[in-house]
This record gives structure tokens, sequence and C-alpha cells, in this order.
């Protein structure tokens, strides 16, 4: 009997899913993992929702509530959309756990004392209309790579290119929508990524199984313009796991959070631990770690192809960085985007059509 750990890409919490996310990740990974079950192996299938970041507290403003409120009563409905759809998660938790909190801070403490985490002070955009810094989603504008004109201030969703705030052209706010804007001085913590690019590179290069368009994005960013960027992990947000090295204050960066990129892919571990503590299972450490019996486990991930790099690159970096014995993934399966009347499917844009839409035309197995 083979032991398989998969897990789908975590959904925003911004609002319910559409089709695209189901074709992109939870769908095909549920199939796998039913799959790997009725060959009689063991599995861990594992999701959750992504609650940190400016996605949810948009989100939640817009509904007119307080964030932590706002994601509570999301996860509640995507998890009961999952049932619907009949997907076969062992455990389906929550980024905003005190799990991944501790775990988050414990990796950042891991990085920082083996030298790959640097303070920078850096200029950021801040809105006059809106008072306060616009760090990713709070601002949109122009890709310089591509030409998009409703680019992200993290990434552009049509070349999938990773951005700063800085980069776009006729910047604007997505608070609201004034263009007065100008670049103030803020200090941040970076990964050092750059440092871990020759080891990367040789990981990718061993993964000859991959699919190619998950090898041509990672290497893509691994190796195009100047190669692999150092790449900021704080924001000044208000939601977010707040930055800690381990369990220590970190002096300078108080009141940040860690950017929602870098506790996101923790959840997977955090996941199991939720699991465990929901008193689902004895052991999540034996699927985790491998001086706790994970070195038989095949780690499978699923997502589109805008979640590649962040998953054959800066996850791990986190995990290699932090010198010690983790699981790293073995196999990621992306998907290019499905798409809705001759454009992409949007979540926060609610373009497509989306799953609760889905489950009242036709049952889950017509979809």
């Amino acid at each position: 009997m083979a032991r398989h750990l998969i897990t789908s890409a975590i959904p925003y919490i911004n609002g319910i899913k559409h089709l695209g996310n189901l074709v992109g990740s939870q769908l095909p990974a549920d199939l796998f993992a039913r799959y790997q079950r009725a060959r009689g192996h063991e599995v861990l299938f594992l999701c959750a929702t992504d609650e940190h970041g400016t996605p949810a507290e948009l989100a939640a403003a817009k509904a007119g509530k307080p964030v932590a409120e706002y994601c509570a009563e999301m996860h509640e409905v995507q998890a009961k959309i999952a049932e619907g759809f009949r997907l076969s998660f062992d455990h389906f938790g929550r980024s905003s756990s005190p799990q991944n909190q501790k775990l988050t801070q414990h990796f950042a403490g891991q990085l920082a004392d083996n030298g790959l985490i640097r303070e920078v002070s850096e200029t950021q955009i801040y809105s006059h209309a809106d008072g306060r810094f616009l760090p990713d989603r709070y601002i949109e504008g122009t890709c310089p790579n591509c030409g998009f004109e409703s680019a992200r201030g993290d990434q552009c969703d049509n070349c999938t290119k990773q951005l700063d705030p800085t980069d776009l052209i006729n910047p604007y706010s997505t608070i609201s929508g004034s263009t007065d804007l100008e670049e103030r001085e803020t200090k941040h913590l970076y990964l050092r990524q750059s440092e871990m690019r020759e080891k990367l590179g040789e990981w990718i290069d061993s993964k000859h199984d991959w699919p190619v368009l998950t090898t041509s994005i990672a290497k893509k960013w691994l190796n195009d313009g100047d190669g692999l960027q150092d790449r900021g992990i704080t924001r000044d947000l208000d939601w977010g796991v707040p930055v800690k090295k381990g369990d220590a204050d970190w002096p300078g960066m108080e009141g940040k959070v860690f950017y929602v990129w870098f506790d996101a892919p923790v959840e997977y571990i955090a996941c199991a631990q939720e699991w465990v503590d929901a008193g689902k299972c004895e052991d999540w450490a034996r699927w985790w770690r491998t001086d706790k019996g994970a070195e038989d486990v095949t780690y499978t991930q699923f997502m589109g192809k805008d979640n590649v790099p962040f998953h054959t690159l800066s996850f791990p970096v986190t995990i290699f960085g932090s010198g010690e014995p983790w699981k790293l993934v073995d196999y990621i399966k992306s998907f290019n985007y499905l798409n809705y009347d001759g454009g992409q499917f949007s979540t926060s844009r609610g373009r497509g059509v989306f799953m609760d839409q889905a489950l009242e035309i036709l049952p889950a197995d017509y979809w």
C-alpha cells in the first residue's frame, strides 16, 4: 500500500468560486484522491480557504462586515459547496487558523536564522484619498509586460507576471478609484530567493515527469531577465499573520503582517495539524516530516497556472531554507485557464459560472 499526500490550491476567501477553480484544482485533485483510494492506497487529501491579504479585506469591506466575521462566514459557504460537489477532502482548513499563524512565524524565524531574510527600505504607493499604503490588490493599473489594463499590484492575471505596485503604469486605488498617489518610503522583509536559484534549478531539472506547463513557467521565472528575484514577504495591512520571528517580536516590523503568499502555502502543512486537532487523526508528522515517516509519501499538488511560480519557487525556498526535514512536492499538475465567453473566469470581477449556480443547474456528477 502506497501513501499519497494530495493538495489542491487553496481558494481565496473573497467570494464563491467559479468553475475555473473547480476544474483547475479541486476536481482533478478529488478524482486523483478517489482513484488512489480505490486502488487500496492510503490518502490524505487537504484543502483550505486562503483568508489573508487584500482580497479578503476588499471583499469584507464590500460586504460591510468585519474581515474576521466575513472570512468565517465564507469558509462555511465554501465548505458547504465543496460538500455539494462531493469533494472528498479529509480536512478543509483555514489559513487564519492558530496552527498556520504559529507555523508561519516559525518558518520566518528559521529563514532569518539561516540568513535568508533581509530588511529593505523601499518605496511603495501611498494614496492621499485613502490615507494609507496600497499593497497588492488595493492598486490596479496597466501591466508593463503585456499591456493588460487591469493588472493588479501583485500579479498580472493576463500574462501571470509577478509584479510590485510600483511597476504598474497609470495606477489607481481599487478602494476609491483615486489616482492621487505618491511613492513613500517604508521598511519590509524580503525572502532572499536569489540565494536558492541554483538549488531550485537542480531540483526542477530533476522532475523529468512534470508537465511542460509546470516546468516552463517555473524555468521562466527562474531564468528570464535577471533571474530569480528576492521577494517582499511583509505588507502594511491590518489583517494577516503578525510578523514575528518564531515566538519573538521582530523589531521594526510592528504593525505589519506577512504577505499572503508567504503564509498561504504553509497552510498545507498547518491544515494537517488542524485535522489532528479536530480529532480526525492522531498524527500529522508522518505525512509532512521526512524524519517522522514521510520519506515514503508521494506528494502531488493541483493548481491553475497562475499559482505555479509560488509553488515551484517561493514555497520551496521556504522549505529548503528552513533547514528542516519537511516533505517537498513530488509532482505538480498545473492547468491552463478555463475560459468563459471568450475571456477568463474571475471571482473578483463576478465573471463566469459559479459553483453554487452550477449546483442549482445540474447535480454534481453532470459537472
